[in-house]
């Protein structure tokens, strides 16, 4: 055996190459489709709130059962937006959970409202309904629900608490597009919703985007002002707005995916079958698809209580993880003037520590997952 034929060693000694997520992978598949769009953007001329925009809008619509959907540049520019049209202002407050990215927190500060944190539901990791009641005061004057990991929260139990109190509920669904609630997707289950197009998202845009969706005709008119400016006829201005435009060349890469979105939400649900399968024997706790939701699995976030150190066994491997997230709302830096402590939102905190995401894309192979299970394994008998 020369040189050029030498054995790579025992499988476990080679790094497995397995990324959390593979992009590239993704576009390879709809290549021809994309390049055509970005020329046919290119070569138009229209290149901010043209045809391209209009034609994903309304297919966004339709997708996620809403009236209107409204693109714009960020998922995190469409939650502002969102409460905006809602008439958050300053002194108000919104409930929101205590474990998301700061995103569904920061557009109700930039507002100068203040986020009321609730603890999360320990099997759905969404708002948990039956402490939110608690939290409401004369200035609450909104509730988002947070779709975390790729399924809904418990829409029918917060929309009860909302109607009581004659306040909206908002969906922070930028995990979630395509999820279900009781066989009612995601999008349509408030009164606004707010999406985001980040790359990596199950609909992924090549940079950022997001939207707004709902069937309130006024809200709709209203946000399109503010993502322009404030303006409804050009060079008019009826309030102070934003530059939140969707370009038409992410408008156009967006419709192409679209039609993909199924097929691809299926597989991520195949991929988190074959995980289950595999994993539900070991001492981790994996990832449930709670009553009534359809969990499209943005996420294949375990736990352990031994989360770092499986997760530098893993990449040791060649094995890509990720934290969603490493600590919760009410103890970011950021939010400290809150007043928050550790202790507060023991669901949230619990979480934090013991997440852990595996790869997990639709172009995932079978053999992939195989590597990256055999992994876990390895882990959990070495440390049994």
């Amino acid at each position: 055996m020369n040189a050029s034929e030498k054995s790579p060693g025992p499988a476990h000694e080679r790094p497995a190459g397995v990324p959390i997520v593979d992009l590239g992978a993704e576009y390879r598949t709809i290549q021809k489709d994309v390049d055509a769009v970005v020329h046919r953007v290119l070569s138009s001329g229209s290149y901010i709130l043209g045809p391209e925009n209009d034609r994903f809008e309304r297919s966004l619509a339709r997708y996620c059962g809403a009236e209107h959907a409204i693109g714009v540049n960020s998922g995190t520019d469409a939650i502002l937006l969102a409460l905006a049209a809602l008439g958050i202002s300053r002194g108000d407050e919104v409930i929101l959970p205590a474990m998301s990215f700061i995103a569904s927190a920061e557009p109700v500060v930039t507002l100068g409202a203040k986020p009321v944190f609730v603890d999360i539901d320990p099997i759905s990791f969404t708002l948990d309904p039956s402490l939110v009641a608690a939290k409401m005061t004369s200035k609450t004057k909104a509730v988002m629900a947070v779709h975390l990991y790729g399924q809904t929260a418990d829409m029918s139990a917060l929309k009860k608490i909302c109607e009581r109190a004659a306040i909206p509920l908002m969906e922070d669904m930028a995990q979630a597009i395509g999820s279900r609630w009781q066989n009612q997707k995601a999008g349509s289950l408030g009164a606004i919703a707010a999406l985001s197009f980040f790359p990596t998202k199950n609909l992924g845009a090549c940079g950022d985007a997001g939207a707004v969706l709902t069937s309130s005709a006024a809200m709709a008119e209203h946000v399109r002002s503010l993502r322009n400016h404030g303006a409804k006829v050009k060079y008019h201005h009826d309030e102070i707005g934003y530059n939140s435009r969707l370009d038409e060349l992410q408008a156009g890469i967006l419709s192409v995916k679209l039609a993909h979105l199924d097929a691809w939400n299926e597989r991520r649900r195949s991929l988190a079958s074959a995980y289950h399968a595999r994993l539900k024997d070991l001492p981790v706790t994996l990832p449930q698809e709670a009553p009534g939701r359809h969990h499209i699995y943005h996420l294949y976030s375990i736990r352990s209580p031994k989360r770092d150190a499986l997760k530098a066994f893993l990449a040791e491997r060649g094995i890509s993880t990720g934290l969603h997230y490493p600590a919760p709302l009410h103890l970011q830096p950021a939010l400290a003037y809150l007043g928050h402590r550790e202790g507060d939102f023991p669901v949230s905190e619990a979480l934090a520590r013991e997440t852990l995401s595996l790869p997990l894309y639709p172009q995932m192979t079978d053999d992939q997952v195989e590597i990256v299970c055999q992994a876990l394994r390895a882990f959990c008998s070495a440390k049994s």
